[in-house]
């Protein structure tokens, strides 16, 4: 494997639950470090939503593995931020080769 380009600076971010007192939650979200990645466009597509016209763009993004365990590695239900960009991750799976990088699907929603 040729080894990739990581040139995009990504946060990553884990969801906090806080009780709001009334039986439910509020959440926010918490910066876990920052990541060197590169980042391919994989599909997209335009869906009717509420607030109107949501456009859903998957990405493939690839990042220096870290250990198990480690809070340095990406999981589903984290997320990427990128300036005003959000990638929510879905999937991480290991590159193939002797496990150097992490393989993330995300998808990226917007209002169109």
């Amino acid at each position: 494997m040729k080894p990739p380009v990581l040139n995009r600076r990504m946060v990553l971010e884990s969801p906090l639950r806080t009780a709001d007192g009334a039986g439910g939650f509020t959440e926010s979200w918490a910066e876990e470090g920052v990541l060197w990645a590169s980042v391919k466009a994989r599909s997209g597509r335009e869906q009717g939503a509420v607030a109107g016209p949501l456009s859903t763009q998957r990405q493939r993004i690839l990042v220096r593995a870290a250990a198990p365990g480690s809070p340095a590695r990406p999981k589903p239900h984290q997320r990427f931020r990128e300036g005003g960009r959000i990638y929510l991750i879905e999937a991480v799976s290991e590159a193939e080769g002797p496990g150097r990088y992490l393989i993330c699907e995300t998808r990226e929603e917007t209002q169109a």
